[in-house]
């Protein structure tokens, strides 16, 4: 799997919010320690070594966070491995990490480790030894205060590019799965098998299908079947130029076109709604004339202002303009990934065959009438029909076995697995970006309250009621949180331009999803905020003036 480039971003600012909380922690723990790093002064120690023991403390702390994400690493790997390649028996990709990510995990937590612990090494070696033995809290300046709201402000912004983020690709995931299909995955059945693999001639495949259809038609419960070369959403299909009869040629633009052979029944079993005219038919043989069904985006790109029924068209041959003739008109079904471009298609029966005078064109005509897939239309569970099914092909021939077999609604879970993996992670970094930058909020927001115990109670000794009190600590933690989203809001509409490309269905800006990562970002920050908040309120006034 090719690593995303939105996994990776969303990975790289969780593990900076991450940082910024372990800084905001150091810096609590040295402006705490102020005293112990004053008498260190105080006794002669020099202020380097005091930056060199919080660094020592800060990577030490980086590099037990490191060995600990190369265990979750490897467990959350293992997990990923089973979702892409479930139902298979050979994973090859190894989850366990190579020296090479070790290295770069081991040099990713020293260098954070570093970044990070400076700040508070500074506000530690900057300790007055006079002002701090005398015990003057009051008078003793707080360095780490503008550091640590910053570092909030930090937090804030890039919590919102990350709820932004994952609000887009989820709502991308949520179209690609949602979306119309043109065809109906459940109750749908798709098994494939290689019929040149078990040993048949072109000359036999008429005989063989008809077979098939006749038996597989006699298990109980199956309501219709159809017999293709490709299948919905497999991934794949014949693509080639095409020339419509009656139209001006340009040289310099080809017609592309994708199709698929069908047999009867096809579009009737995979769920796909006839516009107009008829579909492939048991009167389409091979001495009957050659039709071809056309689905809604060829008619709209080719035919634009006529009516397509009875026109003629065919591959990008002069002599085969005409070969088939347009019957029916289908709803345009996707057959390839939703980020992937698809030609307009056309539909051709099984047993017709074209002539060409090209060896190699001959040679892809006879290939392409190997069919790949059975559908099946089929009544409750699709897997329960799996022994059934087998055992009316080996009653045919016991060469002819099953390669695959699942549900369509399966075929197209598979299809996606990667894009539901990314927006699951997404999801995942965001709620951790949330949580941390919660905790960040709480644990500056109470440290605040516990450095302004005093002049809290000289407030209220003054009558300041409880409600004023919250007033004041939230408007100080909203007010970080509000600098914070409008930092962060001009960067979620970049991250939302750069990731669009890898998007389906989803506009570079949304509005509606940067207005909700908003909300939740604040209300957060509210319920964080409110915690210490409350707390600060419920201090009496006279313990709070004892506190000095």
């Amino acid at each position: 799997m090719i690593v995303c480039p939105t996994i990776f971003g969303s990975s790289a600012l969780v593990l900076l919010i991450a940082c910024a909380n372990l800084a905001n922690l150091q810096l609590v723990r040295s402006t705490a320690r102020r005293h112990q790093g004053a008498l260190r002064l105080a006794l002669g120690a020099s202020r380097r070594r005091l930056i060199r023991g919080a660094l020592a403390e800060s990577v030490l702390l980086a590099l037990m966070g490191g060995i600990a994400g190369v265990l979750v690493a490897y467990a959350a790997t293992r997990g990923i491995l089973l979702l892409l390649f479930r139902g298979a028996t050979y994973v090859p990709i190894d989850a366990s990490p190579s020296l090479l990510i070790l290295a770069f995990a081991f040099a990713l937590s020293l260098f954070t480790g570093v970044l990070f612990g400076i700040a508070p090494a500074l506000v530690l070696s900057r300790s007055n030894p006079v002002e701090a033995l005398r015990g003057a809290n009051r008078s003793t300046r707080d360095h780490s205060a503008l550091p640590q709201k910053m570092l909030v402000i930090f937090q804030a912004a890039f919590s919102l590019v990350l709820l932004a983020m994952a609000g887009l690709v989820t709502q991308s995931l949520q179209h690609m799965e949602g979306g119309n299909f043109g065809f109906q995955p459940s109750g749908r059945l798709i098994v494939e098998v290689d019929p040149q693999a078990a040993g048949y001639k072109p000359e036999d495949l008429t005989v063989l299908y008809r077979s098939m259809l006749d038996r597989l038609h006699q298990i109980p419960g199956v309501r219709s079947v159809g017999l293709s070369t490709w299948s919905p959403q497999d991934g794949d299909d014949w693509n080639d130029s095409i020339i419509i009869a009656g139209h001006p040629r340009n040289d310099r633009d080809q017609s592309m076109a994708s199709w698929v052979r069908i047999s009867p029944e096809y579009f009737e079993t995979i769920g796909t709604p006839l516009l107009r005219g008829r579909g492939i038919a048991e009167q389409d043989t091979a001495t009957s004339e050659h039709v071809a069904v056309i689905d809604d985006a060829f008619a709209k790109t080719y035919f634009p202002n006529e009516d397509p029924i009875g026109k003629h068209f065919g591959h990008d041959v002069p002599s085969h303009a005409g070969d088939y003739t347009i019957v029916g008109i289908v709803k345009t079904s996707r057959y390839q990934h939703a980020m992937l471009s698809q030609n307009p298609m056309f539909f051709v029966p099984l047993t017709q065959t074209e002539a060409f005078q090209h060896p190699l064109l001959q040679h892809w005509e006879v290939s392409s009438h190997f069919v790949r897939k059975i559908e099946f239309r089929v009544a409750g569970g699709p897997a329960q029909y799996g022994p059934a099914i087998r055992n009316a092909l080996a009653s045919i021939d016991p060469n002819l076995t099953v390669i695959a077999l699942q549900s369509m609604s399966e075929q197209v879970d598979r299809l996606y697995d990667q894009e539901r993996l990314t927006a699951r992670l997404t999801e995942l970094f965001a709620l951790l970006a949330l949580l941390l930058a919660s905790i960040g909020i709480y644990g500056v927001t109470a440290y605040n309250v516990a450095g302004r115990t005093s002049e809290i109670g000289i407030r209220m000794a003054l009558g300041a009621d409880r409600a004023s009190v919250v007033r004041m600590v939230l408007r100080g933690a909203l007010l970080q949180i509000g600098i914070g989203l409008a930092i962060g809001l001009p960067l979620a509409v970049l991250a939302g331009r750069l990731v669009a490309s890898q998007l389906y269905d989803v506009g570079k800006f949304d509005a509606v999803v940067l207005l909700n990562a908003m909300l939740v970002l604040a209300v957060c920050a509210v319920i964080a905020g409110f915690l210490p908040a409350k707390r600060a309120a419920s201090v009496e006034p006279m313990e709070a003036l004892r506190t000095e």
